[in-house]
């Protein structure tokens, strides 16, 4: 059985809706994901941000649609409900939104890509001692691909780039759909950079947006960090240019809520970190963190589908919810600010 209780610490409410539907549009309106917190002091552990939520599934619902609704990658929603279908789940089924975080250690200002967890998150002052949390799910390099670890600054931004392709990826091209073309054009629907490009001083690497959003939470890119469109479209003003930023490895993320301390853990895709329960036990020593119950870590890290789950101490209270039964527009079960 699946840590449901804990994954649910924070749910308040199961989201109900007549019909599926979902023009491009609502994505545009959705609330995003963006979080008020007291800026954490040096040494601290991270805080948790959002609350997991349910959603009930309707009769056309795919879990991609429900996923980039909630601020959700692919990789994301599949690992919170192991078994049910992402194409075709049954109308009436029950889906656990893991809309619920650690903050990675331990930089608070600029851009992180947490790789594992293929996710963004950006940092920026909000007044004395707080600071405000946007973040957003990504799709990043392929296994062959594979998107670097490695501290940036943010040197360029452009609208409508144009893709001029580099000549390893036009002979795979060529190989796979016989498309010789050595660029294509800002705009293009077919333009895999999407209408939003942030340049980064790290060579080659770029944050952009996607003709694909269902690629949002895969591992599809030949390198670069992906968004969905409406979200690159949110942050790519917010951005200046001469932002820093790292992309960072963190299969295991360790942090506090109340008196208790949480860990969340994700897939570790690149093979870096292959011995998770060591990882996890040696991140909890790095902490200060003792008197943890193996059997407890070990089976929220099989069990916790990437959401947060309590290791020592009892937890504290998550924030409420502006989500209610019967609800009919899916936008008030997204996340509140602060």
């Amino acid at each position: 059985m699946r840590l449901i209780a804990n994954a649910l610490l924070a749910v308040t409410m199961l989201v109900s809706v007549a019909a599926a539907s979902y023009p491009e549009e609502m994505f545009f309106s959705k609330r995003f994901s963006t979080f008020t917190i007291p800026t954490p002091a040096p040494g601290s552990l991270p805080p948790i941000v959002g609350e997991a939520r349910l959603y009930r599934v309707r009769k056309g619902d795919t879990l991609m649609d429900v996923a980039r609704l909630y601020g959700l990658g692919y990789n994301e929603i599949v690992d919170a409900n192991p078994g049910l279908d992402p194409w075709v789940p049954p109308a009436g089924a029950v889906v656990l939104l893991p809309t619920e975080w650690i903050l990675p250690c331990c930089t608070y200002q600029g851009i992180v890509v947490n790789i594992p967890e293929m996710r963004l998150f950006y940092y920026s002052p909000a007044g004395a001692g707080t600071t405000v949390v946007r973040t957003y799910p990504v799709g990043l390099g392929r296994d062959d691909w594979q998107t670097p670890s490695g501290s940036f600054k943010v040197i360029g931004k452009t609208v409508n780039p144009q893709w001029n392709i580099p000549e390893s990826i036009r002979q795979e091209h060529i190989v796979e759909r016989d498309d010789p073309r050595t660029f294509i054009p800002g705009g293009a629907p077919d333009n895999p950079l999407g209408k939003y490009r942030l340049e980064l001083t790290l060579p080659s690497y770029r944050i952009h947006g996607t003709d694909i959003p269902w690629g949002v939470g895969m591992q599809v890119s030949h390198g670069c960090v992906r968004l969905y469109p409406e979200d690159i479209e949110d942050l790519f003003p917010r951005v200046p240019i001469g932002t820093s930023g790292q992309f960072i490895y963190q299969t295991i993320k360790i942090g506090r809520r109340g008196d208790g301390v949480y860990v969340e853990a994700h897939e570790d895709i690149y093979g870096k970190t292959p011995a998770i329960f060591r990882e996890a036990m040696s991140e909890l020593g790095q902490h200060g963190v003792t008197g943890v119950d193996a059997r407890r870590l070990e089976d929220g890290l099989d069990e916790s589908g990437g959401l947060p789950f309590v290791v020592t101490g009892s937890g504290g209270q998550t924030a409420a919810s502006t989500c209610h039964d019967g609800a009919t527009d899916p936008n008030h079960c997204q996340p509140r600010d602060g």
